[in-house]
């Protein structure tokens, strides 16, 4: 919630922009915002004071600067959603444009490229026919050749 929410103003485009900041930062950590205070009358008073979660270290510079220009406590000093957006499609570019040159460069240092084959791999036409017996034991429900899906609880492994 907004600052200037806190204090009794209508919502607006600018506190708008405020929840927009908040949105990335829980994107950015998957974590919601204030999750470690009790009750929701601290959260408000934290915010008044100027309180903000703590971006984390994974998040790059240009996003922590944008999240930060939209929880300035001034509604008028926070970026318009145009900004937002033309700033968010310029980063998105500019990663892409990062990953291309590292891609580049890994070429060119040959440790990206096109996969070798095997040394003993050969390749040649044969028929299908060959490949039938090991379809047929799939059939009959060989133990070697049957896949189990197991389900996994990360939070109750012991």
């Amino acid at each position: 919630m907004a600052p200037e929410l806190v204090n009794g103003l209508e919502f607006s485009k600018a506190s708008d922009v405020y929840s927009m900041g908040m949105i990335m930062w829980e994107i950015t950590t998957g974590r919601k915002p204030f999750a470690d205070v009790k009750h929701p009358h601290c959260i408000i008073f934290k915010i008044l004071d100027g309180g903000r979660p703590k971006i984390t270290e994974d998040t790059p510079e240009c996003v922590k600067k944008l999240m930060e220009r939209c929880w300035d406590p001034d509604p008028g000093r926070r970026p318009s959603m145009d900004e937002i957006h033309e700033t968010l499609s310029d980063i998105r570019n500019e990663e892409f444009n990062k990953a291309d040159q590292k891609r580049l460069e890994l070429i060119e240092l040959k440790k990206l490229g096109p996969e070798k084959p095997h040394p003993k791999a050969f390749y040649m036409r044969r028929s299908l026919s060959l490949y039938s017996n090991g379809l047929s034991l799939i059939e009959q429900g060989n133990e070697e050749y049957v896949t189990r899906e197991y389900e996994l609880d990360i939070n109750n492994i012991t």
